[in-house]
């Protein structure tokens, strides 16, 4: 048996190596196959979309807000992996009468480094994870070479439309947005509040960001924006690489290059 602490800092025995994975998050889902766990496998969401075709090869349980617990029992899991952000207390609690539960709160790329390392100790991958670690920090080195000098940007990081509703404070989203030299315009407020859209709440904002997911933004959406904050710079951006830990780092930097060469030069 042995004792491993999770991320809120709660107890999780296992008395082996798990080897029947049921994975709650999807961008911990790609981490859990970056590191050579795909076929340990047993339960993904329906949001688990990479790697490709995942979904087919493995038993969807739900999503990541609403689970089919009776699915989740009956593939036998040697462990459960949750995020504080994305699961529902509500759904801990079911999972912790099927499996020990290992929870997830990552705020900043520390944190992303230390689920790895803790993912690596529990599954008996401590050189893999080290080797993603290590990975991590050098691309996130270099991009930190490459953005010095590079002019900051007043920023608003829209997630979702009908309410309008921004990335805050405490969360990885804003992380991400400071290693790029943008300040949040919310920064002041917590999570992701729900905003009015007028001239008063976007005053002074000079880059708006319309995610990919969960909302997916289009163009039209820029359009209404632009007349809200005319001076504003308008993109839409990929939401995985902005608010995706764990192993979609390695191709985040390179993205956020291409970002800043191509629209913010």
């Amino acid at each position: 048996m042995k004792v491993h602490k999770d991320q809120l800092y709660r107890s999780v025995v296992l008395h082996n190596t798990p080897r029947r994975i049921v994975s709650l998050v999807p961008s911990q889902t790609e981490l859990l196959c970056d590191l050579g766990l795909k076929d340990c496998l047993v339960g993904v969401t329906k949001f688990c979309v990479h790697p490709e075709n995942i979904r087919e090869e493995v038993v969807v349980v739900g999503g990541t807000k609403q689970i089919h617990i009776d699915k989740i029992k009956a593939l036998q899991p040697d462990i459960i992996l949750c995020n504080k952000e994305e699961n529902t207390l509500e759904i801990v609690r079911d999972c912790v009468g099927i499996a020990p539960v290992h929870i997830s709160d990552v705020l900043g790329f520390s944190d992303c480094l230390e689920l790895i390392g803790m993912y690596g100790e529990i599954f008996g991958l401590e050189i893999r994870a080290t080797e993603l670690k290590e990975s991590l920090q050098a691309k996130l080195q270099d991009f930190k070479d490459f953005i010095e000098g590079r002019p900051r940007y007043r920023t608003a990081y829209f997630i979702w439309k009908s309410p309008w509703m921004v990335a805050a404070n405490d969360s990885f989203i804003n992380y991400v947005m400071g290693v790029q030299g943008f300040d949040n315009h919310f920064g002041h407020l917590s999570r992701y509040p729900e905003i009015q859209v007028d001239g008063t709440a976007l005053e002074g904002v000079e880059l708006i960001l319309l995610s990919s997911e969960p909302y997916p933004f289009k163009v039209d959406d820029t359009n209404i924006l632009k007349d809200i904050a005319p001076t504003a710079k308008i993109l839409l951006v990929d939401g995985e690489m902005f608010s995706w830990y764990g192993s979609r780092l390695t191709r985040a930097f390179e993205y956020f290059k291409r970002l800043h060469q191509e629209h913010l030069s």
